[in-house]
């Protein structure tokens, strides 16, 4: 290994143990030398490793000899930037284990002090740091609480109309189960045009099309693909808001976490860029005309910069390439502070001086820097005492505009002069600051005041009027005896007055006297002639002209010095922020594109982006669904932090420069800006017409369903009207002629007779049942809860207007189930035939005519009101006619609805044998029930069950079944054998072929060849001759290799199940089994 190696190993080691340091706050660092040991030089295992031994460490009650002292020093992350072991810090320690009271005193002053330095340098009071960290403790104690469940996922309005576009607004993102993150990076992403171009325009390499080659390409490019949709979407939608989950679960598979765990924004940008930067790879390695291929996403994210310094007194320079730049927020106050503490670490004065002595330290600087420049916030600290990260909430400001010339290695040389210049500067501001301190807080004590407060009191104390007695003298001439208390209220007389007056002893008060009692506090006026403020008892004129004389001289002279003080540091001040403001140090000028902002604690919180827009000259907030106009007045509350616990992690920065990055694309013949659809490639283009059509198709529906609604509503209440005139005359006419109940006088059905027979219509098997526990008492109790909520809102409509607002809870319901995305074992597709056609897309007038059918139940509560709206349903069902609703498509999805319900049923009692071991009927059902399950998946993705789940436990039951089967034949006996055989012939042979002929799965080949070896192995071994004889004449069955399916045991008889039962049944066996592993045997 060469010296230069060497160094720069060392270099790494110790860039390591800082880093390490700045995560975990740890300084003891033999336990960093040993944590790095233990994880080979990862950081991540490293901090892991910190805290796992952090978190067996006693607790403060169960350590007796742990001192106060030593857990307040331990809880205290020190700044070792600053103060350094045995500095002039270590002054200001005061022991306090003695009696004196100065110490005491000058201990609490410097608390106070140390308090108001605090709220200076952070604007945070110590009571809202204490706060602040019992809230945090109290949220630690609650994470899980804290964090998004599932079942707070957006909702859509049922109402289309709520999540249409409007005109060019941005489009949101849905926020699909604490997603936030994602939303808050791709927004930001989406809205620099040159990335979005990237995306939009990337094609995977040919070769990848056919076969991806490794393990990253079959993860990037799907990725790539669903981003290209997410962003065509963003692009040319109609939606308020698009749903990223292909996308987001992709992710979410490579963070390998749950979706009830929340990211965080720096982390999956890295992954982002990463993965980004691996597929354009790919593209550019195909395509490359060079020794090197160019990748965008490099050129676009990433820098360099050349990191030079002394290690150990040896010099080194190498250059580093970046992506992110990691920044500390604590103990700074903006930007540029964080950039040049950043920049410099460790003493370097050394750097570029003759003199090379053993110091270590080095300096950053950028050599080139990439168009879009991103800083992380490192706004956590790792607290050792409690054993978690804590959120930072200090205040740090930047700025709209950054300059970045001062970093670049170009002006390595004036930037070193101009730091120089502020070093000295800096010094000279702290010596005239602590002057100026001293004649602002003047004194010794614990209370300080203004120096020229002081002389003022001084003056007013001197120009007093003198009194002659002491203050304690006068207080008690002018206080009764104690004996003379109770007969005589207190005088306010003066003091010559009462001499006057006689002895107050010899005074004798009657009995009717009362002693008002002295309240000194609360007494409204005070005792004539006593002085305001204390005075001296004897001054001369001619000391009092002496000492006004130099208490004024003084005081102006204090003034003045102040005055000097104040201006010569604000001249400093002013000076230092000049220092780069010269041309020559403005030449590469960064504007903020975006910020990204969080909510809550280091353990959980909430993100969204601030984004500025070139176009409207303004910042908009993007919140994932919600996309509103914003201010830089409300990004600086919200992100600059020390206002409340939000404050900005991310700032992403551009090259003022380089206006392709956000400047839109131009038709070259018309000169027009190319917008919406036209942005976009043609595949991409079919994409997002597909998709407008769905939602023009959904807007359409509901326009259907409302104008059908207002149309029911004018025909039924017609109807109404006409149906109880006819009930009146008929109750009026006789017996005779019923036969006029049912028609008119020309022939014609009268409604009444129409009301009758549309109730007589035949309903679909599952919905209408005739045991006690059928499906139409369960429709009824669903209904009538419907219509119970309508009268309770409308209670003083009629029938025709409680029927439509009763139709509207119930759909309403029914869609709310049909877009909850739930487990296997909550289908909500068992529980209403309605849920089954919303997820299928089924025509409106299907599920029209089939809610009415619901209503129009004549089964409905007894109640006039059920009676009478039942009625209204049963005309409106009547005046469907078939041009409106096509029965036999009517008839067709209900038949589909049934066949998905046999399906449940034969999967249901399949499962639940194969739980009970009884393999041989299980196979069975598993056989019919991925059958029909295949004809409905055929027809659409939400017809059928999974039908990995069904194969899985059909490929069981065979291996199952193949095992009992050869250990009979082992057996030897002869039932045994015959029973052996016969259970291959019968069941396991006839099911090869369905599993070679479909393959499912991989296993399912695999699972063949398992059986298929088994029985071969026979083969080799000895046995009696009638067993060779059986084995010889079976295994040519076993090992046909055509996939014809022979003849199969007909489907078993099913029996009526309800809908409550089977949703029961099914869910039961579906939770015990989800256990088991997809891929165990």
């Amino acid at each position: 290994m060469t010296v230069e190696q060497n160094v720069l190993q060392q270099h790494s080691q110790k860039t390591l143990l800082n880093q390490l340091k700045e995560v975990t706050g740890t300084t003891d660092s033999q336990l960093l030398q040993q944590a790095l040991q233990v994880s080979n030089g990862d950081l991540a295992e490293a901090v892991a490793f910190l805290t796992e031994k952090n978190t067996k460490t006693p607790h403060l009650s169960e350590t007796p000899h742990l001192s106060e002292t030593t857990y307040y020093q331990t809880a205290q992350i020190s700044n070792d930037r600053y103060i350094s072991v045995g500095s002039q810090a270590d002054t200001n320690v005061i022991d306090l284990t003695g009696d004196d009271k100065d110490d005491l005193q000058r201990a609490i002053a410097l608390s106070l002090e140390e308090s108001n330095r605090a709220f200076r340098e952070t604007g945070i009071t110590d009571e809202e740091q204490a706060i602040s960290r019992i809230l945090e403790a109290s949220i630690a104690e609650n994470k899980a609480t804290l964090k998004r469940s599932h079942a707070e996922v957006w909702r859509d309005s049922p109402n289309p109309y709520d999540r249409k576009r409007q005109d060019s607004c941005p489009v949101g993102l849905k926020n699909v189960g604490n997603t936030c993150w994602f939303s808050a990076v791709i927004q930001s992403l989406f809205n620099l045009l040159e990335f979005q171009r990237l995306v939009l325009h990337y094609s995977p390499p040919a070769h990848a099309q056919e076969q991806p080659r490794n393990q990253k390409e079959r993860r990037n490019l799907p990725f790539m693909q669903e981003l290209r949709n997410l962003f065509s979407l963003m692009v040319g939608s109609n939606r308020k808001y698009v749903d990223p989950s292909r996308a987001v679960e992709i992710l979410q598979e490579a963070f390998q976490s749950s979706e009830s765990q929340q990211q965080d924004v720096c982390e999956f940008t890295h992954k982002l860029l990463d993965w980004l930067e691996d597929a354009f790879q790919v593209k550019a390695e195909e395509t490359r005309e060079a020794k090197e291929p160019k990748n965008p996403m490099v050129e676009l994210f990433y820098g360099r910069f050349v990191a030079v310094g002394v290690l150990e007194g040896k010099k080194f320079e190498n250059t580093e390439m970046f992506g992110q730049y990691p920044l500390q927020v604590n103990g700074f106050k903006d930007l540029h502070e964080c950039l040049e503490a950043a920049m410099v670490e460790g003493e370097i004065e050394s750097l570029h001086s003759a003199d090379n002595t053993a110091r270590s330290g080095q300096e950053h600087w950028f050599t080139e820097l990439p168009p879009v420049l991103t800083f992380e916030l490192s706004r956590f600290e790792f607290n050792q005492a409690l054993g978690r990260p804590e959120k930072i909430h200090n205040k740090l400001e930047f700025p709209p505009m950054l300059y970045m010339d001062r970093y670049m290695d170009k002006n390595r040389d004036i930037t070193r002069i101009k730091r120089d210049e502020i070093r000295r500067l800096k010094e000279h501001l702290t010596v005239l600051q602590q002057r100026l301190e001293r004649y602002l807080s003047y004194g010794s004590g614990p209370k300080r005041f203004p120096l020229a407060d002081v002389l003022q009191y001084a003056l007013e104390f001197a120009s007093s009027k003198p009194v002659c007695t002491s203050p304690v003298d006068d207080i008690d001439s002018t206080t009764p005896s104690a004996g003379a208390t109770a007969k005589q209220p207190p005088s306010f007389t003066s003091p010559a007055e009462q001499g006057a007056s006689g002895s107050v002893d010899g005074a004798a008060p009657t009995l009717q006297q009362k002693t008002p009692p002295y309240k000194p506090f609360t007494q409204s006026c005070l005792p004539p002639n006593l002085p305001m403020h204390p005075a001296p008892r004897n001054i001369t004129a001619d000391e009092l002209n002496v000492l006004e004389g130099c208490l004024h001289r003084w005081r102006s002279e204090v003034e003045t010095d102040t005055r000097d003080l104040q201006s010569s540091i604000s001249r400093i001040h002013r000076t230092i922020e000049l220092m780069y403001s010269d041309k020559s140090m403005t030449q590469v000028p960064y504007r903020l594109h975006a910020v990204l902002v969080h909510e809550g604690q280091a353990i959980a919180g909430h993100y969204w982006a601030y984004i500025f827009d070139p176009r409207q000259n303004g910042w908009m907030k993007y919140n994932d669904i919600s996309v509103t106009k914003s201010s830089w007045e409300e990004l600086m509350r919200d992100s600059f932090g020390g206002y409340r616990n939000a404050s900005a992690y991310c700032l992403m920065y551009i090259n003022d420069r380089k206006r392709f990055l956000i400047e839109e694309e131009f038709d070259v013949e018309t000169g027009l800006m190319v917008t919406g659809l036209a942005k976009l490639p043609v595949d991409l283009q079919e994409y997002v017409k597909e998709d407008n059509v769905q939602f023009e198709r959904e807007l359409k529906v509901w326009d259907m369903l409302q104008a059908r609604k207002a149309q029911q509503e004018k025909q039924a209440s017609a109807t109404a009207t006409t149906t109880t005139t006819t009930t009146t005359a008929t109750a009026a006419a006789p017996p005779a002629g019923t036969e006029t109940e049912a028609a008119g006088g020309d022939g014609t059905e009268t409604p009444q007779a129409n009301t009758t027979a549309a109730a007589q219509l035949p309903d679909p098997e599952y919905m209408e049942q005739q045991s006690p526990t059928d499906d139409s008492r369960h429709l009824r109790e669903e209904t009538e809860r419907a219509i119970a909520t309508a009268v309770a809102e409308h209670s003083t409509q009629g029938p025709e207007v409680l029927l439509n607002a009763a139709i509207e809870v119930e759909y309403t319901r029914l869609l709310r189930l049909a877009q909850e995305d739930t487990p296997p074992e909550r289908d909500h597709r068992m529980q209403h035939v309605i849920v089954y056609f919303i997820q299928n897309e089924a025509p409106q007038k299907i599920l029209e005519r089939t809610l009415l059918a619901q209503f129009a139940d004549r089964n409905l509560g007894f109640d006039e009101r059920c009676k009478s709206i039942m009625q209204v349903a049963c005309v409106k069902l009547n005046l469907i006619t078939p041009e409106e609703v096509n029965m036999q498509e009517y008839e067709m999805w209900h038949r589909e609805y049934q066949k998905f319900r046999d399906t449940t049923i034969y999967l249901m009692i399949g499962l639940e044998l194969f739980k009970k071991e009884n393999y041989v009927e299980a196979l069975v059902y598993l056989i019919y029930a991925f059958q029909f399950n295949k004809e409905l998946l055929s027809k659409g993705q939400y017809r059928g069950h999974d039908e990995k789940v069904i194969a899985h436990y059909r490929r069981e039951c065979l291996l199952k079944l193949n095992e009992q089967a050869a250990r009979l034949f082992e057996c030897g006996e002869e039932a045994a054998v015959v029973s052996g055989l016969s259970l291959m012939t019968e069941l396991v042979v006839p099911c090869i072929p369905l599993l070679l002929l479909e393959q499912v799965e991989e296993k399912d080949v695999v699972a063949v060849e398992d059986v298929r070896n088994r029985w071969c192995s026979y083969l080799g071994q000895d046995m009696e001759a009638r067993l060779q004889e059986k084995l010889t004449d079976f295994l040519p069955r076993l090992l046909d290799c055509s996939t014809e399916i022979k003849g199969f045991l007909a489907p078993p008889t099913l029996g009526t199940y309800c809908t409550q039962e089977l949703c029961e049944r099914f869910g039961r066996i579906m939770a015990a089994l989800s256990h088991i592993p997809a891929d165990g045997r």
